[in-house]
């Protein structure tokens, strides 16, 4: 059985008619959004994040009937707060392979909308559901608090 739903997808009206079972990741890819991947399958990695009514979801979790009347925000509908995220991550060398970055760039998007300057420890609880096989999180945390300092400044 399908359900018709829909909803907002990086801010464009779409419509859709889902399998009861199909998971939102694999309607936002069939949908053309390529920077929801499918890592763990199991909302262990994050590599699926998407922002649903401004708050990060895991879509390998989400059933896609749940978007009906939601606003579902991928990093295609982030692309400047993206790109300004991932210098800092090119420049601490913390995007090797750059599997794992658009999940963290989404979280790192929501926690900076979330928290209010948070601290080392709110920031490693924050991203701590975020996994890479790469990199050692080091460079990955400095970026971040380098971004943090830098959207402090500029907003000041």
């Amino acid at each position: 059985m399908a359900a018709d739903i829909e909803f907002y997808l990086n801010g464009r009206m779409m419509a859709a008619s889902v399998p009861a079972d199909m998971l939102l990741i694999d309607l936002l890819r069939e949908k053309g959004c390529y920077s929801v991947k499918r890592g763990c399958e199991t909302a262990n990695c994050g590599l699926c994040t998407v922002m649903m009514d401004g708050r990060p979801v895991l879509s390998c979790s989400v059933l896609a009937a749940r978007a009906d009347e939601s606003r579902i925000v991928t990093m295609e509908g982030l692309q400047k707060e993206a790109e300004e995220f991932g210098m800092f991550l090119a420049r601490e060398g913390a995007e090797q392979c750059g599997f794992c970055s658009p999940g963290l760039i989404m979280n790192v998007l929501a926690m900076v909308q979330e928290l209010k300057n948070p601290d080392e420890d709110a920031v490693r609880e924050y991203l701590s559901g975020n996994l890479c096989r790469c990199t050692g999180y080091m460079g990955q945390l400095r970026a971040v608090k380098k971004y943090l300092d830098w959207k402090k400044e500029k907003e000041a």
